[in-house]
């Protein structure tokens, strides 16, 4: 209805921008916050990053005492790259709360978009520029440019180097995203997504045992983590470890009931009863972050 991508969303989400409310599974939005998204959508089309309108309501609330603003509440606009809130209080100048100056109440001078224009990318806006190509197959190699950029520009930004391991390995380009996910687990051990799409890519280049060990290692984090189930549950079919798939192709169904690869886990289940189950296809696709 928005045209906002599920990669978008889930960022935003992540950032706490929107608040939807889960229910049933599944997350629900009300007017407020299609309200906030729009605006979100709005700053992105002048290409201000999303964790710098995040770090501007954040230094507002602060400033204001650590109330929680909604963000649909809020008027945003952007002076160049910088982010400018008018407050809710209709005396209040608008001003950028990320340096507390006080500013023209204008929305963006043409003087401010040849500045941008002029100026170097962050890597917010590199990583952001890397989501809007990582949709599209034919854009794959955009996408990794500038997720790569991103990295060079934040070398301990564990989201980078998930988004840019993700879009090697879609690629082909295994070993690659190997690396970027090793990196990844180095820089923060305990981040599920990462371990999974380390498991993943090992898995491809058959390295079934250390795919064992780092999906392993996802679930522990995360147990209710269905896709590290089923490609765990692959990894030990092709390691001969029946049992154990099983058990995991189980857990998939558990906590995945519904689609074509609850369907798909549940004949991997029932075809263990035949002499000799055909070799599975597994879903060994790793997760972005969106963040």
């Amino acid at each position: 209805m928005m045209g906002i991508s599920r990669r978008e969303l889930n960022y935003w989400i992540r950032l706490r921008l929107v608040f939807p409310r889960a229910r049933w599974g599944e997350r629900f939005f009300n007017f407020s916050d299609l309200v906030a998204l729009e605006t979100i959508k709005r700053l992105a089309a002048h290409s201000v990053p999303a964790g710098r309108i995040r770090r501007a309501i954040a230094a507002l609330q602060t400033e204001l005492g650590d109330i929680q603003i909604p963000l649909s509440t809020l008027r945003i606009s952007t002076n160049g790259k910088q982010v400018v809130i008018h407050p809710p209080m209709s005396a209040a100048q608008p001003y950028e709360p990320l340096t507390g100056q006080f500013v023209l109440n204008f929305e963006t001078s043409e003087l401010a978009k040849k500045i941008h224009a002029m100026a170097s990318r962050s890597a917010e806006e590199w990583f952001e520029l890397g989501m809007a190509h990582d949709s599209n197959n034919e854009s794959l190699d955009q996408a990794a440019q500038a997720y790569q950029k991103a990295v060079e520009a934040a070398p301990g930004w564990v989201e980078a180097h998930i988004n840019l391991g993700t879009t090697l390995y879609q690629l082909g380009r295994m070993e690659d995203a190997r690396g970027e996910f090793a990196v990844a687990v180095k820089l923060e051990p305990a981040n599920e997504l990462a371990e999974f799409n380390l498991g993943c890519a090992l898995e491809q280049l058959g390295r079934a045992n250390d795919a064992i060990h780092h999906l392993l290692r996802a679930i522990e984090l995360s147990p209710a983590l269905a896709d590290a189930h089923l490609n765990l549950a692959l990894a030990y079919e092709r390691s001969g470890q029946i049992q154990n798939a099983i058990r995991h192709l189980s857990l998939y169904v558990r906590y995945e009931p519904n689609g074509t690869w609850a369907e798909f886990a549940r004949l991997r289940i029932a075809s263990h009863r035949a002499p000799s189950p055909p070799s599975p296809s597994g879903k060994l696709t790793p997760f972005r972050r969106h963040l």
